[in-house]
């Protein structure tokens, strides 16, 4: 039944008759369901994919402001801060504050051998500007990655991101 411009005047197919059941049929049904299923196997992927991007580089930010925090305190308070850097449990550790990152990164820390606690490596902070040195490389699961450095001179943290190796 088709409506025309005029009210109450309706027309139907040349010679059809109005149909009184208004609706989709299955055919019709069944493609849509395989469109949806379609755009959905496509774009939870990618959605996972950009959620561990984003914890990534969640991650390098703490790791980052964690140290400048630590660089921060000890130079306002006159007293050495210690950051202690656990790879294996992927935490990071100042002032009784724990950061864990993501199950989805991988960290190695990179520190003064006579500072470190076994397998926890201890990075320093002086009142005085400097630092024990090192660094943390935090790298996504794509292997890509960000490596962290504490300058022991300056106690200046630097970032510099590395390819996939």
């Amino acid at each position: 039944m088709w409506v025309t411009g005029r009210p109450g005047v309706t027309s139907t197919p040349a010679g059809g008759r109005a149909s009184a059941h208004a609706g989709f049929s299955l055919l019709e049904l069944m493609a849509a369901l395989a469109i949806a299923g379609l755009v959905m196997a496509l774009a939870v992927p990618s959605t996972m994919r950009m959620y561990d991007n984003i914890s990534y580089r969640q991650a390098v930010r703490d790791v980052v402001t964690l140290f400048a925090s630590a660089r921060y305190e000890a130079l306002h308070s006159g007293r050495a801060q210690t950051v202690e850097v656990n790879p294996e449990d992927r935490s990071v550790t100042f002032a009784g504050t724990v950061h864990s990152l993501p199950g989805s990164v991988a960290m190695t820390v990179h520190s003064a051998r006579e500072l470190n606690r076994g397998r926890v490596g201890i990075i320093r902070f002086y009142p005085e500007g400097g630092a024990s040195g090192g660094g943390v490389d935090i790298e996504s699961a794509s292997g890509a990655g960000v490596s962290i450095t504490v300058d022991w001179l300056l106690g200046s943290v630097s970032q510099e991101t590395y390819a996939a190796r």
